[in-house]
């Protein structure tokens, strides 16, 4: 497979002749957008063969390939309605921040990693030489999970489509009336993926005579924090990751190990699954933060890239998805709260009133809709995910490289469709999903009332303080 890059493609651009460069650009397109492509600038982007596999380090673009093309593309159609003259009164967006730094604990291992790299490594391949020669060690732990440039563009970005998608909430007429409320967890990465959510808003529509308010609300965005049994019996437990220790020490992930230490040429000892992921992450950060298809891909091919993926999805599936039933049952307060919302708005609109809150944006974390995602049943498997069955995961619906990219958001929309007919429409990622057990043949916007029904008892329980309580048992004697 023959490639330009980007500053070659540049220096091409303005030799060649018009004709000619629109050919070799078709010819490009069409050779090289599995492993890149080209971006409605014309620049080139080199994709890494293993970006689909990044878990939540991987980008948003990866998940909806149309925007590397067009970053500000929407696709209206996803958005269909049982009749035209439905209305949309109300959406709830639950968003994760965007791109950002590794954290001080993985800038650690990544550190370690290079200097086995710098130190030990003797095979002659030219990516390797690349590290050694031009690659720094750039990264430092007072970044601590930042948010980067790209982490800002990613909310303006979705700011803009969102208003795009939903022309009649996200307006500017909506945010500089008070009907736009913005929510965000107090971390540096969320309170600035808010701001730049609403520089997106503020910047499509020119607005400079007035600034917007958000509100930090650690409880909702960040309940986990505040969830002792969800602390105690899984967070802070030893034994609760069991099924992703054992897999760290399964034959798929050692296979992982020595074939990395083969391409470096180091001894099998020095790369334990710990180096593996560094090394892993080092692939996938130079790609977010700097969109680079750096030589640190190199060490792993598409197989190794599912072991690795398995290995965090393992993690998160035990820790924050359906391993434990507190993991779920820790969101009751952010599930309430959406509901509490939808309610109110379609209260509102039934009675004639305006609707109050046209729009809310909460800003928080991974760990923030994952829980939640978990406790609507979405992606449920038959099988539980295990160390034992990575090979027959591999068609699983529970994969966080496509649920939990930067910038991941899970939306709400409700839909007034006249005679008292109100739909509401769940999208994961600017893309509909479908609530589980309804069999509403418009099953991607079923009636409101319906979506209440199937989740009445989680409504009428799921009580944040109980289910949070850490129960003391009864010292058998």
């Amino acid at each position: 497979m023959f490639r330009l890059r980007r500053t070659e493609a540049v220096v091409q651009a303005e030799i060649m002749p018009t004709t000619l460069w629109t050919i070799v650009f078709i010819v490009f397109t069409a050779f090289t957008c599995s492993c890149g492509c080209f971006n409605k600038y014309g620049v080139y982007e080199d994709i890494p063969a293993i970006a689909g596999y990044f878990s939540t380090k991987g980008r948003y673009e990866e998940v909806n390939p149309y925007l590397r093309e067009d970053i500000l593309a929407v696709n209206t159609s996803v958005l269909q309605p049982p009749s035209a003259q439905c209305r949309q009164i109300h959406l709830t967006a639950i968003i994760r921040h965007g791109t950002r730094y590794p954290t001080t604990k993985n800038v650690k291992k990544m550190q370690k990693l290079y200097d086995i790299v710098r130190l030990k490594a003797s095979s002659e391949e030219s990516w390797l030489q690349e590290i050694l020669t031009q690659w720094r060690m750039w990264y430092t732990e007072d970044m601590d999970g930042r948010l980067v440039q790209k982490g800002v563009d990613d909310h303006r970005h979705l700011a803009v489509r969102l208003a795009k998608l939903f022309p009649g909430l996200v307006s500017e007429e909506k945010l500089r009336g008070g009907f736009v409320k913005f929510i965000t967890s107090s971390k540096h990465r969320c309170v600035n993926s808010t701001l730049s959510f609403k520089a997106g808003l503020t910047g499509l529509w020119g607005i400079k005579d007035m600034e917007f308010d958000h509100a930090v609300n650690d409880a909702l965005m960040r309940f986990f924090d505040q969830c002792t049994r969800f602390i105690e019996e899984v967070d802070n437990n030893p034994t609760a990751m069991s099924e992703l220790d054992k897999f760290k020490e399964g034959p798929e992930m050692k296979r992982v190990q020595q074939k990395i230490a083969d391409r470096l040429g180091v001894p099998y000892s020095l790369i334990t699954d710990d180096m593996a992921e560094a090394a892993f992450y080092l692939c996938a950060y130079e790609f977010a933060i700097k969109t680079v298809n750096s030589p640190w891909c190199r060490l792993f091919d598409e197989v190794d890239a599912q072991v690795m993926e398995y290995a965090n999805d393992l993690k998160q599936f035990w820790k924050r998805g359906y391993g434990y039933d507190i993991n779920s049952k820790s969101s009751c307060v952010l599930f309430h709260d959406v509901f509490t919302r939808l309610e109110k708005a379609v209260n509102e609109n039934k009675s004639g009133q305006q609707v109050t809150e046209a729009v809310t944006v909460q800003i928080g974390h991974a760990e923030t809709l994952l829980p939640l995602i978990t406790l609507l049943s979405f992606f449920k498997d038959a099988d539980t995910l295990m160390s034992t069955n990575f090979a027959t995961q591999t068609q699983r619906s529970f994969r966080t490289s496509r649920m939990l990219p930067y910038a991941a958001n899970l939306l709400f929309v409700l839909y007034d469709c006249g005679a008292g007919d109100v739909r509401l429409q769940p999208l994961l990622n600017e893309q509909p999903v479908t609530f589980p057990g309804l069999s509403d043949p418009q099953a991607s916007m079923p009636r409101y009332q319906d979506v209440l029904e199937r989740y009445r008892d989680l409504l009428q329980g799921c009580d944040f303080e109980a289910e949070c309580q850490l129960f003391k048992h009864p010292v058998e004697l």
